[in-house]
C-alpha cells in the first residue's frame, strides 16, 4: 500500500483504504474495532483514535504484503490467520485490543527466522 494514495488532506481516508481492499468503510471500521460513525463523520475520521487504528492496520498489512504478493491476500491474513503464541488470536483481534506493536514485533521475528 502506498500510504499517500490512502490519505486525504494528511489523514488516512477509510473510503480509500476500503476501495483498495475491495470492501466497505463499515467493514474497515469493524476490522479496526470502531463504530460506523468513526469512518463516516469527518470529525471522527480525524480523531486520534480513528487515525491510530487505521494507521496500525495499514502498517501491519504493509509489512506482510510482500510475503503474500497481494494486498488482498495480506488483508485476508490480517483478518483470519491465528498467530502462534497469541492464544489463536489474529492480527486483527490484537490490533483491536491495542496490541499492534506486538503484531509488528511478531512479524519481524518471523521474518528474522525466529519461530514464534
Amino acid at each position: 500500500m502506498n500510504l499517500a494514495q490512502y490519505s486525504d488532506e494528511g489523514y488516512f481516508a477509510p473510503r480509500k483504504i476500503a476501495d483498495a481492499l475491495r470492501t466497505t468503510s463499515d467493514e474497515i471500521a469493524r476490522t479496526v474495532g470502531l463504530g460506523k460513525d468513526a469512518v463516516q463523520r469527518r470529525d471522527r475520521i480525524r480523531s486520534n483514535k480513528t487515525q491510530r487504528r487505521l494507521r496500525e492496520m495499514v502498517e501491519v498489512i504493509n509489512k506482510v504484503e510482500p510475503r503474500f504478493g497481494s494486498l488482498l491476500i495480506a488483508y485476508a491474513w490480517y483478518r483470519s490467520e491465528p498467530l502462534a503464541g497469541f492464544s489463536g488470536q489474529t492480527a486483527m483481534q490484537l490490533v483491536r485490543e491495542g496490541r499492534a506493536n506486538e503484531v509488528l514485533d511478531y512479524i519481524d521475528a518471523v521474518d528474522a527466522g525466529v519461530h514464534a
